[in-house]
């Protein structure tokens, strides 16, 4: 039976031949990179953590993977707890040990490319009582390493846990584990709602995307006060623009969703391109400046810092 391939809207293609590839590696022998800048980690704030079950609170672990609590459930994203990926080690440490996490209600993941779901972390995170929220095609790869409660969505599609309405939505990327699954399931990013009543922040969690009209159609549909966008792993950006923001992308990209506050992550964990974490912070507030937008719209978190948002 032929395997289902999915695609970006208008079908973007992010496909690079193996001679951009080649292209690539020559100009990265050819860079004088600077990459001792590493994200610094904060101290978690585990006791307040382990007993909050009120607050809306955002933690950086690192990379797309973020710990929140929203509406008394725990909620990992893209979970990746690994030391390294492929030949790169990780550039910094977890903002929280992974035995340290509180016990978890709801895996979001974005997407299958390893540094978005690395098993090994799902398999610690998991118990009996968590969901797996995966985008379409992604179950039957999950339920064959042994996972059994796992809800399937495409684009646009949500489902309630608890309080909480989870929202799946459109990304412009791609997607392979092996040599024969490439584009075998979706690509998207999670808005997170209250299913009765507007005492949480919304929150849209974007995944992994390149600048696309998605973003303007997402600002139309929900009311995002808090955004989480990638701004890393676009350089060069000849042979990454289609599949990566740039940090300029990504304010844009805050600007389309209309969001009131933007998280900036994807950068300084793994050195998946040829852009460093200060670069990316650098362009970020040149951009920043030069649109006049708000310092305080953009918090730029730690390692292992909390956000929270106390109730009204």
């Amino acid at each position: 039976m032929r395997k289902k391939r999915y695609n970006n809207m208008d079908n973007v293609g992010t496909d690079n031949t193996l001679k951009q590839f080649k292209q690539w590696r020559e100009e990265r022998r050819n860079k004088n990179k600077d990459y001792s800048y590493v994200i610094p980690n904060s101290p978690p704030l585990l006791d307040y953590l382990r007993d909050n079950r009120e607050e809306t609170s955002i933690t950086w672990i690192g990379h797309s993977t973020f710990f929140i609590q929203y509406e008394g459930l725990n909620i990992v994203t893209d979970p990746v707890w690994a030391g390294r990926m492929g030949f790169q080690r990780r550039l910094g440490t977890p903002g929280i040990p992974i035995g340290e996490i509180p016990k978890i209600d709801i895996i979001l993941i974005s997407h299958s490319h390893y540094d978005h779901m690395h098993m090994s972390s799902i398999r610690r995170l998991y118990s009996e009582d968590t969901t797996l929220i995966v985008p379409m095609g992604l179950r039957r790869k999950l339920a064959r390493k042994g996972f059994r409660q796992i809800q399937e969505l495409s684009w646009w599609e949500d489902l309630t846990i608890g309080n909480v309405k989870i929202s799946f939505v459109p990304t412009q990327h791609w997607t392979r584990r092996t040599l024969f699954d490439t584009n075998t399931s979706h690509w998207g990013g999670f808005v997170l709602e209250p299913a009765e009543g507007k005492e949480s922040q919304v929150v849209y969690f974007a995944g992994d995307s390149g600048y696309f009209k998605g973003f303007t159609d997402i600002g139309e549909r929900f009311e995002i006060d808090v955004a989480l966008l990638p701004i890393g792993a676009y350089e060069p950006e000849w042979f990454m623009t289609s599949q990566h923001t740039t940090p300029e992308e990504a304010l844009q990209a805050f600007l389309d969703v209309k969001g009131k506050l933007m998280i900036p992550m994807h950068y300084g964990t793994f050195r998946l391109a040829d852009d460093t974490a200060r670069e990316a912070l650098e362009r970020l507030e040149a951009e920043r400046q030069r649109l006049d937008i708000p310092a305080d719209s953009i918090k730029i978190l730690l390692h292992g810092e909390t956000l929270r948002f106390p109730q009204s």
